[in-house]
């Protein structure tokens, strides 16, 4: 069932798909595409529930657009769930929406089994832009990876976290190189004192 806003939206975008300009014409059907995902919160839980499973991950990103203290639960559950795709959607969306009421859970999820989960929940945690989420962060440093030390120290930097200065500056020495341009991108962001 689509609502008022989204029939007006549409409507208003179908009449650009025949602009003059490409540029606005791919615009137009760009933002429909999206338009696609986003239906009541109630028709997304429903889907969430029956649908199949690549159904069932675009309803977890169809929250995320959402967004709302509504799809905050639906959210926390699907972390929790015992597909690692099902779980890596439901972090990344979590961390784009910055719920405080995600924190925690996404805190959890650094003790995850599946390192490329961990690294999800490091990337996620990073947009709160929390310090109080440094100490939980910053042994991911000693990762030695290329992948959850270079999360981390993506986070960090996001958190502007100055104290970790010393440490992401020994990580331009990393073997990886996806570790140096992490640490080099994460020394820029940190305050100058």
């Amino acid at each position: 069932m689509e609502t008022v806003t989204t029939a007006k939206r549409r409507t208003a975008l179908t009449a650009l798909l025949k602009d003059s300009e490409e540029e606005v014409r791919l615009a137009a059907a760009h933002a429909l595409e999206q338009l696609e995902g986003i239906g009541s919160l109630e028709e997304v839980l429903d889907l969430l529930k029956k649908g199949d499973h690549a159904t069932r991950i675009k309803a977890i990103y169809a929250l995320g657009r959402i967004g709302g203290e509504k799809a905050l639960p639906a959210l926390l559950y699907c972390i929790a769930r015992p597909e690692e795709d099902i779980r890596a959607a439901a972090i990344e969306v979590l961390g784009r929406l910055g719920h405080p009421g995600a924190k925690g859970p996404l805190s959890e999820k650094l003790k995850d089994p599946s390192p490329a989960l961990q690294s999800q929940a490091i990337a996620a945690l990073g947009n709160f832009r929390d310090p109080s989420l440094i100490p939980l962060l910053v042994p991911f440093l000693d990762a030695g990876d290329g992948l959850l030390d270079a999360e981390a120290a993506r986070a960090l930097g996001k958190i502007r976290a100055a104290g970790c200065e010393e440490k992401i500056i020994s990580l331009l020495q990393s073997p990886h190189a996806a570790t140096r341009q992490a640490a080099a991108l994460a020394l820029g962001e940190l305050p100058v004192s």
